[in-house]
């Protein structure tokens, strides 16, 4: 329990124990009591930030995250072999969501998308379909050898779906789940998982 209860704080950053629990599909008693102890222990920390009061790791609880994902992968092999296949489609991600953020002009290369050009965004969102596609399978073998990273390839179709419906918020926002943030949460997955710097 106290190893995916920090593994969320890692990858959320900062969210409430509802949040938390969430993530993994935990009992939200059960974390609240994982967190409390946490935070006994010097690894997480509870505080307000504009308003909104959450977990974050500490210095500590991101050093213990790394111990405990070090022991549960005993062979890194596999997972490395799929990080590398995800990396050319990380690159492509990126590219689509800067193209969904700027549509530059002869006069401004850095212009503000207004998604106002129906065929600028159709392309990104073919260019997110395909990298959809390609997220499946990296997604069935990443959760063959580690059942935690489950979920990833539905919530970023789920996503898309809702972007492609008009919904431009889904593409990229932080706010919702969307592709962007979910692309982002799985890639802070693999790196703390094989232990690599951003």
């Amino acid at each position: 329990m106290m190893h995916l209860v920090l593994h969320a704080v890692r990858l959320l950053g900062f969210a409430d124990t509802p949040q938390i629990a969430k993530r993994f599909d935990l009992p939200q008693q059960a974390v609240e009591e994982a967190l409390n102890d946490s935070e006994a222990q010097g690894w997480t920390t509870r505080s307000t930030f504009a308003g909104t009061s959450g977990w974050s790791l500490t210095e500590a609880g991101r050093a213990e995250n790394e111990r405990r994902l070090a022991a549960e992968l005993a062979d890194k092999a596999d997972i490395s072999t799929v990080y590398a296949d995800f990396l050319p489609l990380n690159a492509l991600l990126q590219q689509a969501c800067t193209d969904w953020q700027l549509r530059p002009t002869p006069t401004d290369p850095l212009a503000a998308n207004d998604h106002t050009d129906p065929a600028w965004d159709a392309g990104i969102l073919h260019e997110l379909k395909m990298i959809d596609r390609a997220l499946a399978p990296i997604a069935a073998r990443l959760t063959s050898v580690l059942p935690r990273f489950q979920g990833y390839d539905t919530r970023f179709t789920a996503a898309l779906e809702r972007a492609t419906a008009g919904e431009t918020a889904w593409v990229d926002r932080s706010d919702v789940d969307s592709c962007h943030r979910v692309w982002f949460e799985l890639h802070e997955d693999l790196i703390a998982t094989l232990n690599l710097k951003r």
